[in-house]
């Protein structure tokens, strides 16, 4: 039986080239790729990322719509099911000062919103639920001029929230991956090509030890 598994997230997941304009790292490069090629055949990984996307906040920029994760969650795991394991990597554009969040916020609408809507997803043709991954997203460098003009205050938050998704996880009997140790690239935010493959790496371990 192969195992299902669905990344669902925002640009990270996407797999946006850090200072390019909406440019994606290759089949060769973006983690959820290298993620299917370390596990094998035995597992099948789902691509549910989407740039911008964010937990429940509207984004009112032109063609930006449809981005609260929230409403596209239930959705997207019925349209997959049965799905056997989670990979949830969002909560980085709840950063943008514009949408004036506290970390302990964003974690109150992970949870809520997202958390105990997956684990509680039984599938509609197997008598089971998804087991969830949560991922954090990694440290804003709020000295480079693509984060100054959207994440002001981002670096402190995006550490206080690697801390309050940790908590989460715990709460909720789930993984936990912390990428605050992974390099983001030039624009302050996405992640590098080799952070990708770490963030492959680490999350097979995780699956290794859990599934």
């Amino acid at each position: 039986m192969v195992t299902r598994i669905l990344c669902f997230g925002d640009s990270h997941v996407w797999g946006y080239i850090p200072n390019t304009d909406h440019e994606r790292f290759s089949d060769k490069e973006r983690f959820p790729k290298i993620l299917q090629k370390l596990l094998g055949s035995k597992y099948e990984i789902i691509e549910e990322g989407l740039n911008s996307r964010t937990l429940v906040s509207e984004d009112t920029r032109p063609n930006k719509e449809g981005r609260s994760g929230s409403t596209y969650l239930i959705p997207c795991l019925d349209s997959h099911d049965p799905i056997d394991l989670v990979i949830l990597m969002l909560g980085a554009n709840e950063l943008k000062h514009n949408f004036n969040n506290s970390s302990e916020q964003i974690g109150n609408l992970l949870e809520k919103h997202f958390v105990k809507v997956i684990l509680k997803r039984k599938s509609q043709f197997r008598n089971t639920y998804p087991k969830l991954i949560i991922v954090s997203p990694p440290i804003i460098n709020e000295e480079t001029e693509y984060a100054q003009k959207r994440y002001i205050g981002g670096t402190e938050k995006s550490k206080q929230l690697s801390k309050v998704y940790a908590k989460i996880a715990k709460r909720n009997n789930c993984e936990f991956v912390d990428t605050s140790q992974l390099k983001v690239g030039s624009d302050g935010v996405h992640m590098t090509k080799e952070s990708h493959t770490k963030l492959a790496e680490i999350i097979m371990s995780k699956i290794t030890q859990s599934m």
